[in-house]
């Protein structure tokens, strides 16, 4: 391969990007809007029209960038665009080398017409591996019907910030949960054939003060024991392919221009032989916002010498320019060679390399799909009922069957506070105003009225999402006093760079809910007639003012297209709520971090703050319509050497007259250590169904490896000493307690290390 031909694998072309500029069918976007405002990437709009694709792939082209994720598109429309956009990369240069295509894939493939399954923090809050394992690849085997190579997901961010406007994307605030979670979904994705992308690589979720792109104030020691797990765990257990770098920088190096992180860590640490891809405008980004580059050419010599083998969405910095310093001999030409071997041995395994492969039949299979078929939906929806949290059933729920229910606010009547800002009726349809949803979304207000058809249903909105209008008062108040319990829906609308009030680009000020919500929260419980509160949100609001006063509380956590009908079930009990929180609760609406994972002086104030930052309800907290016990605890050894391993049982039993879902949870406290500990850290679940009266045991087999954090001299080690272990059913209900003594020299625990606990369920007499 020539030079050229060699960097341009090294590229990409986003043609949905210059709206009309493909030839395919689609409606024209809209254009009298703030164009930020409806930007599907970061600063898209500071960026001109590419050039044509034959231009762009004279010599190749290393991605195609989402053609069927830029505008509305039919499948046969679609899929057609991506004959067309291949048959022109094949014929332009020499080579004939086809693209990857990747798309964006967070809650279902981005696409018109396809599912939309719940947010990421939903698949948290289902503890429940497996089941996102089986989503995504549901997920995958529509794109591969299409066509797809590629898919832009899962997001291992651990959210350090509830502020952040990308909650609604990460999983949890823990990263044990966030690796099992993610690693599940890497491995369902590619059992379909279709390359996962593990992003953002690194720290992007702990930016200072919870802006997007913001600075992050890090420590190497937090980045390696708290963020870098779920990466490392996608790659060990999930077998990842790609991993997208974070636009971020952490204590003055940015992500994208960090060899330390892309090549001496993922690379030849733990071992990672896929692909690192730009996230979109990264690399001139490193001019543009990070000025550690002199223009684009330079940014891009910067990101090649880290380790980025591609650049999306388009060939910016990894053009010409790149070519003319690789000539010079100002670039070697081996860090070309090192990318484009790293690509190309992609697109083998793709079987793109293939003498017989065309585009054509990769989408063969397109033809009658169902992007949203009846499978498909029953798995949305039982992915939305996992994930609902109930809070707090208080005095209401589950819900008889009132004569008259009130149902108000501003989500109660809007499916789109369902769905998150990756979406495409959020994410693209904005673009389009005249263009339909593509899907069935069901209301909030159409489920209780199904869920409760013995029910009148008086509706009345009260305000909007976001706007300051109280005019709506009155009537959601009159609403209210005039039926016998009222349900209010209250939370976000997801948007993208400040049209929402949740996604991307869209950080919050403090944990309030958005506009006057919680006034008319207020409004409400002061009739003195039961109010069910139920948040729909992608981050966790403070619920301090209205915990104690709410006939019950209940969170969902953007919970997809069949959203509505899993809530109205919760409520009816119709299902039992198994949900439990990846992140928590806050009492209070400042104090801003309130994640669980903190040392004893993140946690304790009295005596040296008057700042309390105890959450109104836990990390892990859930309750259900049944009861269950969690006791017996037994440990297999007093003394174990650093080496070693040991097992936790515990029997848990249901209690209750219903069946149910108890999710088991270990946490791990080292009380005396090198460097200051969390009080205590996830280490193990398992979720565990039962019948009325029965019970099993639960055996956590607890490697010293999982004991393993970085210490003073910066190597991850195990340390002797005590260990304490703690077993519940959140992080603030952990009914046993015991301790081991990690025995023998300190040893350090490397790559190869053990990263997950075993678990198994024995029925109770075994």
């Amino acid at each position: 391969m020539s030079l050229e031909e060699k960097v341009a694998q090294l590229g990409s072309r986003w043609l949905g990007k210059d709206k009309g500029a493909t030839g395919a069918a689609g409606p024209e976007p809209e254009t009298s809007h703030n164009a930020a405002s409806m930007n599907v990437a970061p600063m898209e709009d500071e960026f001109a029209a590419g050039a044509a694709l034959e231009d762009a792939s004279r010599h190749g082209l290393g991605h195609l960038t989402r053609v069927y994720g830029s505008y509305p598109v039919t499948v046969a429309e679609g899929t057609a665009e991506l004959v067309r956009q291949q048959r022109i990369v094949m014929a332009s240069s020499r080579l004939g080398i086809p693209a990857i295509v990747h798309e964006e894939c967070l809650t279902g493939f981005t696409a018109y017409g396809a599912t939309v399954y719940p947010s990421a923090t939903a698949w948290g809050a289902t503890f429940d591996p497996d089941l996102i394992e089986r989503m995504a690849a549901a997920i995958g085997r529509d794109m591969a019907a299409l066509g797809v190579q590629q898919g832009l997901s899962p997001v291992l961010d651990v959210v350090r910030d509830y502020r952040w406007g990308r909650v609604e994307e990460a999983i949890g605030e823990d990263p044990y949960l966030v690796s099992l979670i993610g690693a599940g979904y890497v491995r369902g994705l590619q059992s379909a054939g279709v390359i996962a992308t593990l992003k953002h690589f690194a720290g992007y979720s702990a930016s200072r003060g919870a802006r997007n792109h913001g600075p992050v104030p890090m420590g190497r020691r937090e980045l390696l024991d708290v963020i870098l797990p779920p990466f490392e765990t996608a790659v060990a257990a999930g077998g990842a392919g790609s991993v997208m770098n974070s636009y971020s920088d952490i204590d003055g190096v940015p992500a994208g221009a960090d060899p330390w992180l892309l090549t001496d860590l993922l690379r030849d640490e733990w071992g990672f032989t896929g692909t690192v891809v730009s996230d979109y405008w990264a690399v001139p980004f490193l001019a543009m916002n990070h000025g550690i580059a002199a223009d684009a050419g330079d940014a891009g010599v910067r990101a090649l010498e880290a380790g980025i083998d591609v650049e999306l969405p388009d060939t910016i910095g990894y053009g010409d320019e790149l070519i003319s310093r690789v000539r010079s001999g100002e670039v070697p030409e081996s860090l070309v060679d090192r990318a484009a071997r790293r690509l190309l041995t992609q697109k083998a395994q793709l079987g793109l390399l293939d003498p017989d492969w065309t585009p054509e039949a990769t989408v063969a299979g397109a033809s009658g799909i169902d992007l949203d078929s009846p499978a498909n939906r029953a798995l949305a929806r039982e992915i939305a009922e996992r994930s609902i949290v109930l809070l707090d059933p208080g005095t209401a729920l589950p819900l008889a069957t009132p004569a008259r229910i009130a149902v108000v606010g501003p989500c109660a009547d809007d499916a789109r506070t369902f769905l998150g800002c990756y979406a495409f009726p959020n994410h693209v349809l904005p673009r389009y105003p005249g263009v339909d949803a593509g899907i069935a979304l069901p209301t909030a207000r159409e489920a209780m009225a199904a869920e409760f058809g013995a029910s009148a249903i008086v509706y009345a909105a009260g305000c909007h999402v976001s706007d300051p209008g109280r005019s709506g008062f009155a009537e959601a108040v009159a609403a209210a006093e005039n039926t016998d319990v009222t349900v209010a829906f209250v939370g976000d609308l997801a948007g993208l760079f400040g049209a929402g009030t949740s996604g991307e680009g869209c950080d919050a000020a403090d944990l309030r809910l958005p506009g006057v919500q919680a006034e008319l929260l207020d409004a409400l419980l002061a009739t003195g007639k039961p109010v069910v509160v139920v948040v729909v949100s992608g981050r966790p609001y403070a619920l301090g003012e209205v915990a104690g006063r709410a006939a019950a509380l209940v969170q969902a956590f953007m919970p997809g297209e069949e959203g509505g009908a899993a809530i109205a079930g919760v409520l009816s009990g119709r299902v039992q709520p198994t949900g439990k929180l990846p992140v928590q609760i806050p009492r209070h609406p400042g104090g801003q971090p309130g994640t669980y994972l903190q040392p004893r002086l993140g946690v304790v104030h009295t005596g040296t703050s008057n700042l309390d930052p105890t959450p109104l309800f836990p990390f892990g907290h859930g309750r259900s319509y049944t009861t269950f016990t969690v006791g017996d605890l037994r440990l297999s050894d007093a003394r174990v050497p650093t080496d070693g391993a040991f097992t936790a049982t515990v029997r848990v039993a249901n209690t209750g007259e219903r069946a149910g879902a108890e999710v088991v949870q270990l946490y791990l406290t080292d009380p005396v250590a090198q460097v200051t500990r969390p009080v205590k850290q996830l280490a193990g679940f398992q979720r565990v169904e039962l019948a009325p009266g029965a019970a099993a045991d639960v055996v956590f087999t607890v490697h010293t490896d999982r004991t393993a954090f970085t210490g003073a001299r910066m190597r991850r080690i195990v340390e002797p000493g005590e260990l304490r272990i703690s077993v519940g059913v959140s992080a603030g209900d952990l009914p046993c307690t015991g301790s081991v003594e990690l025995t023998g020299a300190v040893r350090e625990a490397g790559p190869g290390r053990q990263l997950i606990t075993g678990v198994q369920v024995r029925p109770a007499d075994s």
